[in-house]
Formats: C-alpha cells, sequence, structure tokens
C-alpha cells in the first residue's frame, strides 16, 4: 500500500479511500525539539522525556497538521474501553479507543510497536482510532471499537498504521496458545522462531480479528517499527524511546 509520506514535516498521510472531510495523519520520529533517546519528535508524556519538549513537539503536531484542536489523548492500558466522545474531555479519559461523530474533535492514540488502528464509516459521519497490542487484540478491543462504531460492520473502512513487523515480534509460546484458544485458524499468523519462541504477525492477527467482526475493507499494515530506526520510535528495539501518534478526525469543526 502506498503512503504519501512527509518526512521533513513529520508525518504522513494514510492512503486508503477515507471519505471527503476525514482526514488521518501518522507522524514519523524526525522533525521535533526532544533529545537523547527520545529524538526528536516524541508526542508521548509518559515516557520520561522533558515535559517542554513534549509540550514543544504536541504544538509543533497541531501546527503542521493545521489540527481545529488539541487531539484527545488517552491514557492507554492495553485494554479494551472504547471512549466515545462528542467533545474534546475535561479529563484524559482510561481507554484505548476512542470514537467521534462531531468533526473538528481530533482523536489519537499513542504507539511504539504496537498497532494503531483508524477507522471511519464510509459516508464519513462516524471516525475511530484504536490502540491494538497483542493483549488487546486478544482481548477484543478492535471488536469492541467496531462496536462502538455504531454503524454496520460492512460499512466500515480500518487502515493498519505502523507496528511491530512478523520478522521481529518475538512471542511466548503461552501468547500463541492463546490466540489459538480464541480463534484455531490464527495458527497462519505465527511461526517458529529460536528455542520455544514465536515470530507472531500482529497484522494478520488484527485482520483475522476484524473480518470476524464484520470489517471487509481493510488497508495498510506492510510497515515495521523496529526494521526502520530512522522514522519509527521502537520499543522492542530501543528500550527507552519515544512515541508516535496516529490521528483521525472530521473536518468542519
Amino acid at each position: 500500500m502506498r503512503v504519501m509520506v512527509t518526512d521533513e514535516a513529520g508525518y504522513w498521510v494514510p492512503d486508503w479511500p477515507a471519505p471527503q472531510g476525514v482526514r488521518g495523519a501518522v507522524t514519523l520520529r524526525g522533525g521535533g525539539v526532544s533529545r537523547g533517546a527520545y529524538a526528536s519528535f516524541n508526542l508521548g508524556d509518559h515516557v520520561g522525556d522533558a515535559p517542554e519538549a513534549v509540550a514543544g513537539n504536541r504544538e509543533r503536531l497541531r501546527a503542521v497538521l493545521k489540527l481545529p484542536g488539541e487531539p484527545c489523548w488517552l491514557r492507554q492500558v492495553h485494554g479494551t474501553e472504547v471512549a466515545t466522545l462528542s467533545a474534546a474531555p475535561a479529563s484524559i479519559p482510561e481507554a484505548d479507543g476512542a470514537v467521534t461523530g462531531t468533526p473538528g474533535v481530533v482523536l489519537a492514540v499513542l504507539t511504539a510497536d504496537c498497532l494503531p488502528v483508524l477507522a471511519c464509516s464510509r459516508d464519513g459521519r462516524q471516525v475511530g482510532v484504536f490502540h491494538a497490542g497483542w493483549r488487546g487484540l486478544l482481548a477484543g478491543i478492535l471488536e469492541r471499537g467496531v462496536a462502538a462504531m455504531q454503524v454496520a460492520p460492512e460499512e466500515i473502512l480500518i487502515y493498519l498504521g505502523p507496528a511491530i513487523g512478523p520478522e521481529h515480534f518475538e512471542v511466548g509460546p503461552e501468547v500463541r496458545a492463546a490466540f489459538l484458544a480464541a480463534d484455531a485458524g490464527a495458527a497462519g499468523a505465527f511461526r517458529r522462531g529460536p528455542g520455544d519462541r514465536w515470530l507472531a504477525n500482529i497484522y494478520e492477527l488484527a485482520r483475522r480479528r476484524l473480518r470476524g467482526a464484520g470489517v471487509r475493507a481493510i488497508f495498510g499494515g506492510d510497515q515495521c517499527t523496529v526494521a526502520d530506526p530512522a522514522r519509527y520510535f521502537s520499543y522492542r528495539r530501543d528500550g527507552v524511546t519515544g512515541r508516535m501518534a496516529s490521528l483521525i478526525w472530521k473536518e468542519g469543526g
């Protein structure tokens, strides 16, 4: 899947058939003011970066994307809670997803290997964003997100953003067993790794979950955060690191 990359601006725009008026973006690691392990466009305020650097990067984010307001950041906990927002919340919700039908409300998740998922209805009335690590996938964050969109699943478009790729996502046998207990067909998303470890394809696991929920229009899912240190933060690769943002909103607010 081709993406429009704008490295100098610090983000790229997903290439998917989103309807007119729906905007999406995924940030890169370059183009900000953070230093050291967080260099340079870190948008996470919970990873140990200097608060003034994060604030500066978030201000730059609003400017370069011409956002209609501050993104609705979430306190992500690898769970399945999805916040339905009609306006910017007074406090940060503890959730791993958000949906809205209100123009001008900017939804966002932060990632550095976990899978960011953008969603919109074909008619552009609803948009959503979800944070899917393996725990959230297994627990049902995507199924909860599809249900929260409040439109028929076949009317939902999905874009899978950059995450840890199948060459690098090493998991234990208990993780594979848990996925197979829920879906025996998920065996194809795993292949043998070193020792008793397995290499998991988080994109394929997400596609299976989405298809199981009735979604058919799924795009993206071909960029690895671990394998591209010039563009992406990666927790698995670096340990102490920053976070990228994946955002979606409706114009007109």
